[in-house]
């Protein structure tokens, strides 16, 4: 039953990943200014979070020792992924990916799968 549990809710957890790009990239485009400038944006801001994820939050991540990078990075792009959709004018989005976000952390947390020393 554990076994089961866990991979739903990391599977669940890379939704929310994927999720987070789409909001970082929503919050991009709706940015003031001319348009390609918002496309910039709405490419840029999910590379970056992307870029930041694979090396400080990802469970291959290349640098494991970073532990501070770790929670800061997980920080960063989760909030700011809510903080878009928040700023994007898509407030009751922004509530919901933010509970599931933080619904999904914690039951990874009581089922021991949420810690920056664990690897796959």
């Amino acid at each position: 039953m554990r076994k089961a549990l866990v991979g739903v809710n990391l599977a669940v957890r890379l939704l929310l990943e994927l999720v987070a790009l789409v909001a970082l990239a929503v919050g991009g485009w709706h940015l003031p200014g001319p348009w390609p400038v918002r496309l910039l944006a709405a490419v840029a801001l999910p590379g970056v979070a992307a870029v930041l994820w694979g090396r400080y939050a990802a469970p291959r991540r290349s640098r494991p020792e970073a532990v501070t990078a770790w929670y800061l990075s997980q920080l960063v792009v989760w909030g700011g992924a809510v903080a878009a959709l928040a700023l994007s004018g898509y407030p009751l989005w922004a509530w919901v990916v933010g509970v599931a976000m933080g619904a999904n952390t914690v039951m990874l947390w009581a089922l021991g799968e949420w810690s920056p020393s664990i690897r796959r």
